[in-house]
């Protein structure tokens, strides 16, 4: 049932995949990082993880947490996210990404209305970081490493036990959610909105010369209010996820095509070589040449 990593989004950022099936929506991932790239992405299903090996850094809509071995992760239901490596070490996290009716069955019962329906609209909780000194943060971590254990096996009974195990971690989840005035719900969800148009529009036009104004016009906002809505939900600038995006890109074009490199550089934005190459190697650590070697 573990499965590897692999991201794929639409236009929008969200992620394509079926997380597990029709019968049994939960998967269960091994990421392996810096080798699986995780760029932005969400989708409506929840996702929790432990970090099994090394470090991470994880962005949780507008929240950056630093996690160590042991530590794990909590991101609700399509709240904007990526992780990455700090300075490339390796990482390994075992990630379950599971649909609501894994444990509700369906929207009609008190499952589903007093535990699930609140945590998932609670605009106040994209997500938590799980450490270990903190004793219901260190059952959730239980319970994962649990789950993941039967994931492993697949013995006898084992999709009901990773269904306990879920409904163990919800209960715990929606115990300890934080609250928030509903007065602030509205401005949340409207960046929220916000965001995903502009993120939409640079997915689609990254090869070209873009600008704030741009990418502002394609959210129907000013650029002091672009800039503003990416720093609030995603941490960083428009431009710095512009850069970013087109990284990802290369190295995607790196791994799957025979593309020269220059004609790589030109195609995802990079009118220079040079600060192409500079730019690569201060994220992935190599030059464009040896990533490809390397993958």
């Amino acid at each position: 049932m573990i499965q590897p990593c692999g991201v794929q989004t639409n236009m929008q950022g969200e992620e394509l995949r079926e997380h597990g099936t029709r019968l049994f929506p939960v998967a269960c991932y091994l990421d392996v990082l810096p080798d699986d790239d995780i760029p932005w992405h969400w989708h409506n299903e929840l996702e929790f993880g432990i970090v099994a090996r090394g470090g991470a850094v994880i962005n949780i809509g507008s929240t950056q947490y630093e996690l160590h071995s042991g530590e794990g992760f909590f991101i609700n239901s399509n709240i904007l996210h990526t992780m990455v490596s700090p300075d490339n070490g390796v990482c390994e996290i075992h990630s379950v990404v599971c649909h609501p009716r894994a444990v509700s069955g369906s929207t009609d019962n008190i499952i589903w209305q007093k535990y699930l329906k609140p945590l998932m609209e609670n605009q106040a909780c994209p997500g938590f970081h799980l450490k270990p000194d903190e004793r219901w943060q260190r059952q959730v971590a239980d319970s994962l490493g649990s789950l993941w254990h039967s994931a492993e096996t697949e013995e006898y009974g084992f999709e009901l036990h990773i269904r306990n195990e879920l409904s163990t971690i919800i209960s715990l989840l929606s115990e300890h959610q934080p609250v928030v005035a509903r007065k602030t719900f509205g401005k949340a969800q409207r960046d929220n909105a916000r965001i995903k148009e502009m993120l939409t529009y640079i997915q689609a036009n990254y090869s070209g010369e873009l600008t704030v104004e741009d990418i502002a016009f394609a959210g129907a906002v000013s650029a002091s209010e672009c800039i503003r809505c990416f720093r609030a939900t995603i941490n960083m600038t428009p431009i710095a996820y512009l850069k970013s995006y087109r990284l990802q890109q290369a190295a995607l074009k790196l791994q799957l095509t025979t593309d020269k490199i220059s004609a790589i550089a030109e195609s995802c934005g990079f009118q220079e070589m040079s600060y192409f190459a500079k730019s690569f190697k201060e994220v992935y650590g190599c030059t464009p040449s040896e990533y490809r070697i390397g993958k």
